[in-house]
């Protein structure tokens, strides 16, 4: 992105070209690759025509980038990836597509999603599974697999994606791209279609590093229009990218290795090495509960989704089911509208939040929840990020793990933590299994703390090769 913007700016590339060469490359992979539910060719092109003779030449002018299907875009057909939602157009932008609009970018609506994102595969989605470019016979990690499939085989230069456990994450790292998960409060939620209110954030998911800044830096700040917005100010990321980091602390914890893909172990230890290099030290925390990260987020995070999706009865918007009774258009309307996945998450929020099981399930999720957090809040005190892999394996192959949901649960032992702490959390390639697949490596700092992320993050990818690998397509 930072680099088609310079040379738009300096006359060396024409914006029409650049949409030309994205819009071409979407006919050529999607069919295969499936990132997105739809494009509409015609309606982008009339989008820039009148973003040229209108302006604003803000920072992401004539940038073609894509959001995910569960951001309200006006007057575009946003369904999160279910039947649910089919011809739902919102009246209104979300605030993060409002600020992307403001600079200039040029939007392309509806990446593909595991359903309200419950997911890590994007393989729930009720318009079909996305593949991964590095391997089409792999997932492309989810919940945000279509914004990251996208970014990584050039049909689109930066995406937006969401994070609920890992949904932006873990999809960077099994796409080879750069993913981050701000602080919950950095960025508004308005107008983001919500799974669990207090674990949602929107994020940026792109090439490298300095485009995840740029990215950052147009939707972060405070939003009257979301309660839970932080007022707190934006720094610029950008400009203070090549900090010298010498003098870092980078917290080293005893993780669980159950699961941990060897591959995975050796490349997180080698990035560790580079950090040194770069004049950082490594310190060990500890970090007694992430252990309990999985079993607490899917106490907490079905009861949130189980409340948000009870809004959905076919009366107002989206798929109605007819005949029968009123009773009996509400059943068949879920039934019919939600997919396995979701009606699995509904029913296991509706039991932790039931009387009788309240204080046993919810009660005792929160509780684990203040222990993550006070972990985070005491490992903070010793350093300034914490690095994690980002996935325990490499992207793992369709339909492997569709039917063993503990086993896709398990996909997102290492990001979710971040989301129960509200720590801001980033992904950046570090390596490459035997087979060429992309390796993810984590650093995780204090509430607000992007820019230390940022910097570290940027760092790591100026001293090695990994960013610089594209997909064999």
């Amino acid at each position: 992105m930072h680099e088609a913007r310079a040379r738009i700016e300096q006359g060396g590339c024409d914006p029409r070209e650049l949409l030309r060469d994205v819009l071409d490359q979407i006919e050529r992979l999607n069919p295969l690759l499936h990132a997105y539910v739809a494009v509409d060719r015609s309606r982008l092109e009339a989008a820039l025509e009148a973003r040229l003779r209108q302006g604003p030449r803000g920072r992401l002018f004539a940038i073609p980038v894509t959001v995910k299907d569960n951001l309200c875009v006006e007057d575009e057909e946003t369904a999160c990836g279910s039947r649910i939602l089919a011809g739902f157009r919102p009246p209104y932008h979300a605030t993060a597509i409002d600020r992307l609009l403001q600079e200039g970018a040029i939007i392309i609506p509806r990446a593909n999603m595991d359903e309200f994102a419950f997911g890590s595969s994007t393989e729930t989605s009720h318009f079909g599974p996305t593949k991964n470019p590095w391997d089409p016979t792999r997932v492309p990690g989810g919940s945000s697999g279509g914004s990251a499939t996208a970014v990584a085989a050039d049909l689109a230069l930066g995406a937006l994606g969401t994070d609920t456990g890992g949904s932006i994450r873990q999809p960077a790292s099994f796409c080879g791209v750069v993913g981050l998960k701000p602080t919950y409060g950095r960025v508004s939620r308005y107008g983001l279609i919500a799974f669990a209110s207090s674990l949602d954030q929107i994020g940026p998911i792109t090439k490298d590093v300095t485009d995840c800044a740029l990215l950052l830096s147009v939707i972060a700040g405070h939003d009257p229009k979301d309660s839970t917005s932080a007022p707190v100010d934006v720094p610029d990321y950008v400009g203070r990218l090549q900090a010298p980091v010498k003098g870092v602390r980078i917290g080293i914890p005893s993780l669980p290795k159950e699961g941990l893909d060897e591959q995975v172990g050796g490349a997180i230890e080698e990035a560790i090495k580079v950090f040194q290099r770069l004049g950082c030290s490594t310190v060990p925390v500890d970090l007694p509960h992430i252990g309990s990260s999985v079993a607490t987020y899917y106490v907490v995070a079905v009861a949130e989704a189980s409340s948000n999706l009870a809004r959905y009865d076919g009366v107002q918007y989206g798929y109605r089911a007819t005949g029968g009774s009123l009773l009996d258009m509400y059943e068949r309307t879920r039934d019919e509208g939600f997919g396995a996945e979701a009606k699995r998450r509904i029913v296991l929020g509706t039991y932790v939040l039931s009387r009788g099981y309240y204080d046993a399930y919810y009660l005792q999720g929160m509780k684990v929840r203040t222990l993550i957090k006070r972990d985070f809040d005491q490992a903070f005190q010793r350093c300034d990020a914490v690095v994690l892999p980002t996935a325990p394996t490499p992207a793992f192959r369709l339909g492997e793990k569709l039917d063993d949901p503990l086993q896709m649960y398990l996909s997102d032992i290492y990001t979710i933590s971040a989301n129960l702490a509200g720590v801001p959390a980033i992904s950046i390639p570090c390596g490459a299994s035997h087979d060429g697949l992309p390796i993810g490596m984590q650093l995780v700092a204090a509430p607000f703390g992007e820019d230390m992320l940022l910097r570290a993050a940027y760092a790591y990818e100026q001293a090695t090769p990994w960013h610089e690998r594209t997909p064999p397509l």
